[in-house]
């Protein structure tokens, strides 16, 4: 069997690229660094001088025509032409063509429920490798809301390879179900809120400690949504919404009171 497709990538678009970069190196610690090609003006956000994310302004006119401000999760693939075929076969949506780009070959589809992310071949022959999850600055859990759990599981499994792992039950809310890319549990997926209006990927950073990230939030002219509340297994997390109205989540510990 193939080894499951990993999240490999994640990229931040955003009406006000200048205002969040300064808001996500506060709160999150990244180092930023120019990476514009072309036209295109493109902002690498770094770990210890490691590329962990990307930042970009929506085109002008982008909103108009129904783009979202959001962070979106790249998925590594060998065959982005073929993946995207599997995507449209299984009921989701082709948004962007694939395309070839200086660092490799995407398209951005959506799954059957509406949620967007990219299908990625890198232009590197050396694999991605990720530090462990927990180091401050990378990208530390992928939260799927979905319209309905199960059928979303069912989709990703088939089409990556993704395993199951345990399901928390959540009362109300019904089941949050783990699912891996290989290894260990990187993330859960769970049944939207009716606040939420479509479905969509969350994805957690790391922080050194959860209360001070907090601080930083709200004195950078971010908004503190939830939280902080524990995770089991220990850690504690925090749902957040940037300036620019962009949702997000930190993961991190607390030191004790």
């Amino acid at each position: 069997m193939a080894h499951p497709n990993p999240f490999v990538w994640y990229e931040l678009m955003t009406p006000d690229a200048d205002a969040a970069t300064a808001f996500y190196r506060n709160v999150v610690g990244w180092e930023a660094q120019d990476f514009s090609h072309s036209n295109l003006r493109y902002t690498l956000l770094m770990v210890g001088g490691m590329p962990v994310s990307g930042l970009m302004a929506l085109p002008e006119g982008a909103c108009e025509a129904g783009a979202r401000p959001g962070w979106i999760g790249y998925v590594r693939v060998d065959d982005v032409e073929a993946f995207a075929a599997r995507v449209k076969a299984a009921g989701g949506a082709i948004l962007r063509d694939p395309t070839s780009l200086p660092f490799g070959r995407i398209a951005i589809v959506a799954d059957p429920q509406g949620a967007p992310f990219v299908l990625f071949k890198p232009s590197r022959t050396e694999p991605c490798e990720a530090p462990a999850h927990c180091t401050p600055g990378r990208t530390g859990w992928h939260e799927l809301h979905a319209a309905d759990q199960g059928s979303a599981f069912a989709f990703y499994a088939d089409l990556f390879g993704w395993t199951k792992g345990e399901a928390l039950d959540m009362g109300p809310m019904g089941a949050y179900q783990l699912f891996a890319t290989g290894g260990e549990a990187v993330g859960g997926m769970m049944a939207k809120t009716d606040a939420e209006p479509a479905p969509f990927w969350l994805y957690y950073f790391a922080v050194d400690e959860i209360d001070a990230a907090a601080a930083r939030v709200t004195n950078s002219g971010g908004e503190v949504l939830r939280g902080p509340d524990p995770v089991p297994g220990g850690g504690w997390i925090l749902h957040s919404r940037d300036p620019q109205g962009v949702l997000f989540a930190l993961v991190g510990p607390r030191e004790a009171a």
